[in-house]
């Protein structure tokens, strides 16, 4: 029951669930932190644009997207990886990424760029799909080849390279600098700490935006290794329909 505590109850023993945070924990503030940062991007944005001394809109801007918004897209990374180390199906779960990542690219386009299509940029699934077949390409070099390791390191270093590149041509949310994020977060897995300084350091060093990022390991920190609910696709859905929804809004009211 990895090394869980148990409890006598009526029907027998059931286990006594680990004291932190559950991994349907940390998506729901993730999925909440993101709704943030995405209201505050395209209807407070809009506002703002419209009303260029607004002191108050500006402030309230900066504190959905930088303050709360930022945490989310590491909370993703994290979560990730989790459900890669856990999935007894890689490629099913590449297959669904790559399948919603299309799904979602037209709201992305609409709520973020005001238009049908926009191949200029791609939403964060792609990032995600990206980073998953990284870690698969991983894998399969730490397990099934047999070589040297300087072999070993110079196909991961060109696995790495080779995504980080698809991601940087292709403009996907966050692009290159999300899928190192990713592999930063899966290289240092067994070592939480590591994993945290390892995932902190490629933020801040990204700088801009993204200097508040690292607050997304508070949360990550407490994660106690378990599932928690079963709301596996709750976060597939909420993406595309929650963009639709906000550039809706944003379209009736002028903002777009």
């Amino acid at each position: 029951m990895d090394n869980m505590s148990v409890i006598q109850t009526k029907e027998g023993f059931a286990p006594v669930p680990k004291w932190g945070i559950s991994g349907s924990t940390l998506k729901i503030i993730a999925i909440i932190a993101m709704l943030t940062d995405h209201i505050g991007a395209v209807v407070v944005y809009g506002f703002w644009r419209h009303a260029w001394d607004n002191r108050c809109l500006e402030i309230i801007y900066y504190v959905m997207r930088l303050l709360i918004g930022r945490i989310a897209f590491p909370i993703f990374c994290f979560l990730l990886v989790e459900g890669f180390n856990h999935t007894h199906n890689a490629v099913k779960y590449a297959v669904r990424l790559f399948v919603f990542a299309l799904i979602s690219e037209i709201p992305f386009d609409l709520a973020v760029k005001g238009r049908l299509f926009a191949p200029e940029s791609q939403n964060v699934f792609f990032t995600l799909f990206i980073g998953l077949l990284v870690m698969m390409a991983y894998r399969g070099i730490e397990e099934k080849l047999k070589a040297a390791l300087w072999i070993k390191l110079i196909l991961y270093i060109v696995a790495l390279g080779a995504g980080m590149g698809l991601a940087y041509w292709l403009d996907t949310d966050y692009d290159s600098l999300g899928v190192l994020c990713i592999m930063a977060l899966y290289i240092f897995r067994k070592k939480r700490v590591a994993q945290i300084a390892a995932g902190s350091a490629i933020l801040l060093f990204s700088g801009g935006s993204e200097l508040t990022a690292p607050l997304a390991f508070i949360p990550i920190a407490f994660y106690n290794g378990e599932r928690g609910l079963k709301i596996k696709y709750f976060f597939y859905l909420f993406y595309p329909i929650h963009l639709l929804v906000l550039y809706f809004i944003a379209y009736f009211l002028g903002l777009i």
